[in-house]
């Protein structure tokens, strides 16, 4: 058997969600400590490098484990039912090694050499992408033989242990006016700086500090595109399509871990005559929150970029971090008094939720595109 078949032969017999079983039980029983602490999740990244899950989503044809995307959204979900933070810093770099694969499968685009070193040296890569969108942040001046980038990065989740920045920022091209390049930078160039700035309402763990780039330079090479500044673009419509059902898996993972709390809590009390409305309207968005989820997976997996995708995905990441959230308060009601209590779990949950409130677009911008693509007015206006 070749190197290749043998690849794709381990790739097909691997049950990621079995392997994410084992390791969510043991995180869980740390979970509170980080959380109480403000420490971040190494162990638990320490563990999913261990079993592969960093190049889980490489294709095994560039050395990778070959999973598909709705696989890794199940085992972010399994994650997160035991630790949003994990669940939500794992899902930032499966976001961007997604992204990147489908655009080689699918366009043929020069993104192998990056996925092949992802899987050859099991690297952990880092985004800057909810802090950037579509503006960007930070300049990028023009020097000999590349560009000198001074910025901030906020939302840098993972970063304690990341190897390459995946980020972006701006130079005035004489021609285009603003521009945003897009650019990995590793975390041991010089003028790199993690800031110890991640101290927050929930998902303290997630290591989600700024990263100072300070006159780092980057090299002509290294540019991997270019685009408008603040302008809607393809790439744009691929990470929309592709990124947004990994990143709220977590959050459906945090709904399903205080969904199972407050029916453990609930079943051992005597029938009130209430807690059966209460469960029931936390089963309504446990429920709507799922569907969401369910049809963000089947987005990114059959349909083509664009904006009619995009606007279909942030209809779904609108819904599914609503009713993620509303699952939890009815949680938090249905298990009564006792879940104001850190034991119970959660009080975190509730905290580690809000977060999905924060994602581009939020609600009221998603609310501002779906809309005029349904009147048909231009979606950059």
């Amino acid at each position: 058997m070749s190197l290749r078949a043998e690849a794709e032969f381990g790739a097909a017999r691997r049950n990621w969600l079995a392997a994410a079983d084992a390791i969510a039980g043991e995180i869980a029983a740390r979970a509170a400590k980080h959380d109480a602490e403000d420490l971040f999740v190494a162990d638990a990244f320490a563990r999913l490098k261990a079993e592969g899950f960093f190049k889980a989503l490489v294709p095994s044809e560039l050395g990778g484990g070959g999973a598909e995307l709705a696989e890794i959204c199940a085992v972010i979900r399994r994650l997160g039912a035991s630790c949003g933070s994990t669940a939500l810093a794992f899902s930032m770099h499966c976001h961007l090694v997604a992204v990147a694969a489908w655009r080689w499968r699918n366009e043929k685009a020069p993104t192998d050499g990056l996925l092949k070193r992802a899987a050859a040296e099991n690297l952990i890569l880092i985004s800057s992408g909810g802090s950037d969108w579509l503006k960007s942040a930070g300049t990028a001046t023009k020097v000999d033989g590349g560009y000198r980038i001074k910025a901030r990065k906020m939302f840098s989740s993972g970063c304690p242990m990341g190897d390459i920045l995946m980020t972006s920022a701006v130079t005035e091209d004489p021609a285009s006016g603003p521009t945003v390049l897009h650019f990995g930078v590793s975390f041991k160039t010089e003028g790199v700086k993690i800031l110890d700035t991640w101290r927050v309402l929930g998902m303290r763990a997630t290591g989600s500090n700024d990263v100072e780039l300070n006159d780092v330079f980057v090299a002509d090479a290294a540019i991997s595109g270019r685009r408008p500044q603040g302008k809607w673009h393809h790439l744009f419509h691929i990470i929309s399509m592709i990124a947004f059902p990994i990143i709220y898996s977590a959050y459906l993972g945090v709904a399903d871990g205080a969904r199972a709390k407050a029916l453990g809590a609930a079943r051992k009390k005597p029938d009130d005559g209430n807690a059966a409305y209460l469960a029931g309207e936390m089963e309504n968005a446990h429920t709507m929150a799922s569907l969401a989820l369910a049809d963000m997976i089947a987005n990114a997996e059959t349909s083509k970029p664009g904006p009619q995708t995009t606007s279909r995905a942030m209809i779904g990441r609108t819904l599914a971090g609503q009713n993620a959230i509303n699952t939890v308060e009815r949680a938090m009601e249905l298990a009564g008094g006792a879940s104001f209590y850190r034991d119970m779990g959660l009080e975190r949950a509730f905290r580690d939720v809000q977060a999905a409130r924060f994602h581009p677009l939020q609600e009221k911008p998603q609310l501002r595109l779906t809309g005029r693509l349904a009147l048909g007015f231009d979606i950059d206006g």
